[in-house]
């Protein structure tokens, strides 16, 4: 299938034009290390559909709407992109939205919530305990009792049709680059870039939570869907900065220094994280005089406002 059936299918104004942009990054530093470095920006792929949720959620609509369902229901914390993207989605789809949500409901809604709000999503708030159930058959059973029928989307959006999607974020004109570089939240994205990957190309992921089991994790991903890359991968668990949603000093002077220099938005949770590591990488010589360095940015500014307006930074947007 053509990566253009998806805009036939549906609405043609949710999606730009190809190619997404890609942005030669020029700093001293590369000069020096004699590497290359180019940052996919999916953060531009759409206004509100933005990132790597454009790519997991596209064959989800449309497998939604063959089987003639009406609602879609997903899940997420009160921060969450994939909430985001998926309340914008639906609502330019024509369909209704509930997202389930993990914890409690908070006055005033951050801009996360409000936003999905105001795109017509239904949020049910659920204990953090028993968001903690939301993959096993009875849970699922009681939402479909209280909704009715609905097309479900797993946290984060990673399923079969996600990684499908993710796939396609790397096309043929990138064989020439040596690296791919990713941050890592439920898997989706590296996994769809694992498959794509070409013999002599390395993929790294970041992760955004903290412990050593996103290795076995993300193993588990790839055997479960099939996936031998061609090439080599890593997984980096050190840049965590404290864990998933935790952030330190460096990583905010980084961001800061980051967009001083390409007048590029990171967000703190993921992509802040991965451009940190690649550029901690660089710094240590763990790249190959000539290499040439994909990044990909994966979205996820729309949760700087959130994050602005709970830590009192004031991260660029």
């Amino acid at each position: 299938m053509k990566i253009w059936l998806f805009a036939e299918i549906l609405e043609k104004e949710l999606f730009l034009s190809y190619p997404i942009p890609t942005q030669e990054i020029r700093i001293p530093l590369l000069k020096e290390k004699g590497i290359r470095l180019a940052i996919r920006r999916l953060d531009q792929v759409h206004d509100l559909v933005s990132g790597n949720k454009f790519f997991k959620l596209k064959y989800n609509l449309e497998e939604a709407k063959k089987e003639g369902l009406d609602t879609l229901l997903t899940f997420g914390g009160a921060f969450s992109n994939h909430i985001h993207a998926t309340a914008a989605a639906a609502k330019k789809e024509g369909f209704k939205s509930i997202g389930i949500i993990r914890g409690e409901e908070t006055f005033p809604l951050n801009p996360t919530l409000s936003f999905a709000k105001s795109e017509g999503m239904y949020m049910e708030y659920v204990s953090r305990e028993d968001y903690r159930k939301k993959t096993e058959d009875f849970f699922i059973h009681g939402l479909k009792e209280k909704f009715g029928d609905f097309y479900l989307i797993p946290e984060g959006g990673t399923n079969t049709l996600a990684i499908r999607g993710t796939k396609e974020i790397l096309t043929a004109e990138d064989q020439g680059y040596t690296h791919i570089g990713c941050s890592i939240g439920t898997g989706g994205t590296f996994a769809g870039l694992a498959d794509r990957i070409e013999s002599k190309q390395h993929l790294f992921g970041f992760s955004s939570l903290k412990g050593e089991f996103i290795q076995q994790e993300l193993q588990s991903l790839l055997d479960l869907y099939q996936i031998s890359p061609k090439g080599k991968y890593r997984i980096f668990d050190n840049y965590h900065f404290g864990g998933y949603g935790k952030f330190k000093p460096e990583l905010i002077e980084f961001i800061h220094w980051f967009y001083s220099q390409t007048l590029i938005p990171l967000d703190p949770i993921y992509t802040g994280k991965m451009m940190f590591g690649i550029f901690d990488l660089i710094a240590n010589d763990n790249f190959e005089k000539g290499s040439h360095i994909l990044a990909i940015h994966t979205g996820g500014l729309q949760g700087i406002a959130g994050f602005n307006q709970r830590f009192g930074t004031e991260l660029p947007l």
